[in-house]
């Protein structure tokens, strides 16, 4: 069983009863004794391509948010990568444990296995909590695994990609907001300063940007801190800031019930996964309070943009230019949003759909 918050309510919901309101075609369970590897993989639609999603490695609270959490990130890779225009379907794991305490190159290894005996169903990449090195291990034990170090032929870490997708992101957003995308002189909230947020940072520096971080590791601030000029908040308080944008970096449902009537931004733009706690009702209430909300799959999907050109054996121009181009993807979104008053999480997944529903046509034709 799956617990689902509604509420002040906790819902029982069967593991099958969730695949089949979310459209998923696979789970997969990944159990090993000797490693202690406990991990999920989600595969949602393999209709433009095999499932591609990284791996994240996080200290879950239980089994259930774990589930949850996985479901969630491979629906939304459907989306990312549909939207971004390549070939691939959605999917996405996680591993239950302390990314900084838990990982052994055997624990590596023996996911890599998994993802292998999968027969390239799903590949796999960096996400939170991993590194090249991770990488590296699995790709050990299986051919479909991208986001390898370059030393080894592959793409590298595509946390700079990610960064100058959702920065396009952002300037898309203020251009709709202010009339043009110019960040100078604007006060930006960065929540999870980790190899993505930091790549951010970079970008926004070169902007006259003030900057305010947090994150809840005390070396990473330390860390972006001695780097850059920013000014660190404590976690709690990130929310209440008088600050123009708000970019969630870190973990996903930020945006939610207490953290709406807090904020005083007027764009949501960030690079974390599933921002929006409910994207129905959290979609609709920005709309309603004159939020900008740029969708998260959408302006984060230069990491897979990045992965799938070593997928593919393209090179890192493609990528970059096909990274920028989600300023225009961007601003189309909430022009269209605008345009028909319709939440532009809701918009977005519409074009995802368009896209996908598109080709499983073509696919059916003999």
């Amino acid at each position: 069983m799956v617990e689902l918050k509604s509420g002040n309510d906790t819902l029982q919901v069967s593991v099958f009863e969730q695949l089949e309101q979310m459209g998923h075609e696979q789970l997969v369970f990944c159990h090993d004794t000797s490693t202690g590897l406990k991990a999920i993989i989600g595969i949602h639609n393999t209709v433009l391509g095999p499932a591609l999603g990284g791996t994240r490695m996080w200290s879950y609270t239980n089994e259930s948010d774990a589930i949850r959490d996985v479901l969630r990130l491979s629906r939304g890779m459907t989306f990312k990568n549909a939207v971004a225009g390549l070939n691939l379907g959605g999917g996405k794991a996680v591993i239950i444990g302390n990314a900084r305490k838990d990982k052994s190159e055997a624990l590596l290894r023996r996911f890599g296995k998994f993802v292998e005996s999968l027969n390239g169903k799903y590949i796999t990449a960096e996400d939170v909590g991993m590194q090249t090195i991770d990488i590296e291990y699995m790709a050990m034990e299986t051919k479909h695994v991208t986001g390898k170090p370059e030393s080894m032929g592959g793409s590298g870490d595509p946390s700079p990609f990610t960064a100058l997708g959702t920065y396009m992101g952002i300037k898309a957003s203020a251009q709709k907001a202010y009339g043009n995308d110019s960040l100078a002189n604007k006060k930006i909230a960065i929540q999870g300063v980790g190899n993505v947020g930091e790549h951010l940072i970079g970008h926004l520096s070169k902007e006259n940007c003030k900057i305010f971080v947090t994150d809840i590791y005390e070396d990473r601030i330390k860390a972006v801190a001695s780097k850059y000029k920013v000014e660190v908040v404590r976690p709690d308080d990130i929310y209440g800031l008088d600050v123009d944008i708000y970019a969630p970096c870190a973990l996903g449902a930020t945006v939610n019930d207490q953290t709406l009537s807090q904020l005083k931004a007027q764009i949501i733009a960030g690079c974390a996964n599933n921002q929006l706690l409910d994207e129905k009702k959290h979609g609709n209430e920005c709309l309603k309070r004159g939020i900008i909300y740029a969708p998260d799959f959408l302006i984060n999907a230069g990491g897979v943009i990045n992965v799938y050109r070593e997928y593919q054996n393209l090179d890192r121009a493609w990528a970059v230019q096909k990274t920028e181009a989600l300023y225009d993807a961007t601003l189309q979104v909430l022009n269209t949003s605008f345009a028909e008053n319709r939440n532009a999480q809701e918009v977005a997944i519409q074009n995802a759909l368009k896209r996908i529903e598109a080709v499983a046509k073509i696919k059916t034709v003999r």
